[in-house]
């Protein structure tokens, strides 16, 4: 039998092969400093790694009675630009009825598509990837206050210190990985990961 959702590792070796996961200095928009970055569009440019990740999280949520018990009236929600291809992939692999995605603008979160109270079926929210959990959190309020209920929230890859659970649902990912942060540049390079990170740069 086919295992249809991949484990942790097989999903580390097609991000590392892709160069969708990257070693190195970066600094990330809340002033961390780490050792690690995922860019996760470069994984999704291949088509059979689009379908693999898509396909082994739709299992993970199939696996959920209470979200296969509602396909295929169900919505698949994207919380910005850069899960759309986790999302098309998703409801593709759950036949499910809509998708949709939000975008800030000004600095305030909305939805791309006009919609309006009660167009939202039961929800689904995925993401290429969950940091801190904020852009789920403001995708799920605007979703609710259309009155949506939100039945299920994952991602292909979720930081180890993210949310497991969003306003009483369960976070699922295929990749749970350890980023260790730093306060400023002088610590990261004090890090054994910082050493780590610039041998692999050398090579």
């Amino acid at each position: 039998m086919v295992n249809l959702i991949p484990s942790g590792d097989s999903v580390m070796s097609i991000l590392q092969s892709t160069g969708a996961y990257r070693k190195g200095h970066f600094v990330y928009p809340n002033g961390k400093h780490a050792s690690h970055y995922f860019q996760m569009p470069l994984a999704f440019r291949y088509y059979d790694n689009a379908r693999i990740l898509s396909v082994g999280l739709s299992r993970v949520f199939r696996m959920e009675k209470a979200i296969s018990s509602r396909l295929p009236k169900v919505s698949i929600v994207s919380p910005g630009a850069a899960g759309i291809m986790v999302a098309f992939g998703v409801r593709e692999a759950l036949n499910a009825e809509q998708i949709y995605w939000t975008e800030r603008e000004t600095g305030k979160r909305q939805f791309r598509q006009y919609i309006g109270p009660g167009d939202i079926h039961p929800a689904i929210l995925v993401d290429d990837i969950i940091r801190s959990g904020r852009a789920m959190r403001e995708t799920i309020a605007l979703a609710k206050n259309l009155g949506a209920e939100i039945i299920g929230i994952g991602a292909i890859v979720k930081f180890a210190d993210a949310p497991t659970e969003i306003e009483g649902v369960p976070v699922k990912s295929l990749l749970t990985f350890d980023v260790n942060y730093y306060d400023n540049e002088e610590d990261w390079r004090q890090s054994k990961n910082a050493s780590d990170a610039e041998a692999q740069d050398v090579l």
